[in-house]
């Protein structure tokens, strides 16, 4: 395919990203959603603001409507990956965090392991590397029994994985020590693990703790700020201890992603309030490129 592993072949050390939807102005659809309206545009919004990739989000609203799962949107998007410059590396599941693979009929969670194998095909071919599945939420593991039937659905995706040169990631609301001995459940812990700022702050976590616990199983982090207990809030405002992450993943000589997934400004000011928090990002980046 034109587009084919487009972004294998750059090194994306440190790149930073945002989040899909970030650059559309919301219209009441909330934080996260999936831009039906002009999710083309983003790439060149992205492009204007320096930023090397845009996350995207396969939610289980309209999915069948969704590029990533038609033949044509696929290649639609291989075009705007050529004609901008902004890869897509990452792409967000929230189809599985909607829709788990546990707390269903078996023949639902069959269901969704045809889902993720199709889009890992997907993902393979617009270049992307990485598929993660959110575990958190209405997601969030409660028992033992969900996290046997997440590792044995995962575990029946990793072939196909494989095959494509797609890593599986998940997010995960665990400590740090309990998410690494799930992901260690994994056949050649093959599943890698998406980090995420705010909800580490919003649930209390230490940020040093978990990147130096988690280390080379980190391959994206999300950027955001929450409070303690609370919701998102714009970055340096709320719980997110930035001195301390930035220096765990230091420790671990991180090499991975970075994608703003911070809180919404006023609908219409995307690319300003973006370029806000680029800002308030730069000089934690410019001290880890410099380790």
């Amino acid at each position: 395919m034109e587009a084919e592993r487009v972004g294998k072949k750059m090194n994306k050390k440190h790149s930073t990203g945002i989040m899909q939807g970030r650059l559309t102005p919301p219209k009441g659809r909330g934080i996260q959603f999936f831009p039906f309206d002009g999710w083309q545009s983003e790439f060149e919004k992205a492009q204007g603001l320096g930023l090397n990739d845009i996350e995207f989000i396969f939610d289980l609203d309209q999915y069948e409507s969704n590029p990533l799962w038609t033949d044509g949107g696929v290649s639609e998007i291989q075009s705007l990956i050529n004609k901008s410059g902004v890869l897509v590396n990452n792409i967000c599941g929230d189809f599985f965090m909607r829709r788990p693979f546990f707390r269903v009929e078996e023949n639902v969670r069959k269901e969704n392991v045809e889902v993720l194998k199709k889009l890992i095909v997907s993902a393979s071919n617009i270049g992307a590397r990485n598929v993660e599945i959110p575990i958190l939420d209405n997601s969030s593991l409660k028992t033992k029994e969900e996290e046997d039937i997440l590792v044995r659905s995962l575990t029946e995706c990793l072939e196909t994985a494989r095959s494509n040169n797609i890593i599986l990631s998940v997010e995960a609301d665990l400590p740090p020590v309990k998410l690494l001995n799930l992901l260690k459940k994994f056949p050649g812990h093959q599943v890698k693990v998406v980090y995420d700022s705010g909800n580490s702050s919003g649930l209390g976590y230490d940020p040093y703790e978990e990147v130096t616990t988690l280390g080379d199983f980190i391959i994206n982090a999300h950027i955001k700020d929450r409070v303690l207990g609370g919701g998102t809030v714009s970055l340096g405002t709320g719980s997110a201890d930035f001195d301390k992450l930035f220096t765990g993943l230091k420790k671990i000589n991180y090499q991975g992603a970075f994608t703003l997934q911070a809180a919404r400004g006023s609908d219409g000011n995307e690319s300003e309030t973006t370029n806000t928090y680029l800002n308030f990002l730069a000089p934690y980046l410019a001290g880890l490129r410099s380790y």
